[in-house]
């Protein structure tokens, strides 16, 4: 009796300890589809420290990045804006790797606006590693965006 007791306590823990083993696959899965690259938000202070001090050097243009960048100058209003916001969330997950991709609302700041004379939006900063930005205004369609990320940044 005893025996046969143990044997399915045996066969029932081995049971659901796969059974266990299956649910945290599944979890890790689940997780894995969750975390994704999408683009981040900066502010004034982010893009002094990740992008440009230009507090400190404002006449020559220095990027601080370890990967090239798209900085996205938006509104929450902008109906533009909104169209090419699903995109930018594809390529930051494509190019996750490869670039970063910022957004800054120009509501919230005002200065940093000003900086790059955005007088529509959406306006798009290109940062290559080395040399100068390069702006561009409107929506754009993916293909675009990939063109330009692959031209401009990755120079490939």
């Amino acid at each position: 009796m005893n025996k046969m007791l143990l044997l399915l306590l045996l066969v029932g823990g081995v049971a659901f300890s796969s059974c266990n083993n299956q649910q945290k696959k599944q979890e890790v899965t689940n997780l894995e589809t969750e975390i994704k690259m999408k683009p981040i938000n900066l502010t004034k202070a982010d893009f002094l420290t990740k992008v440009m001090d230009y507090e400190t050097n404002p006449q020559e243009w220095k990027y601080l990045g370890d990967k090239p960048a798209i900085i996205d100058f938006y509104a929450d209003w902008c109906g533009p804006c909104k169209m090419i916001a699903p995109i930018l969330e594809e390529l930051a997950e494509e190019y996750k790797d490869d670039i970063y991709i910022y957004k800054i609302n120009t509501e919230n700041e005002q200065e940093l606006a000003a900086m790059f004379n955005i007088r529509s939006i959406p306006t798009l900063l290109f940062v290559p590693m080395e040399g100068q930005p390069q702006l561009a205004q409107g929506a754009m369609p993916k293909a675009s965006f990939k063109e330009a990320i692959e031209g401009v940044l990755l120079k490939k």
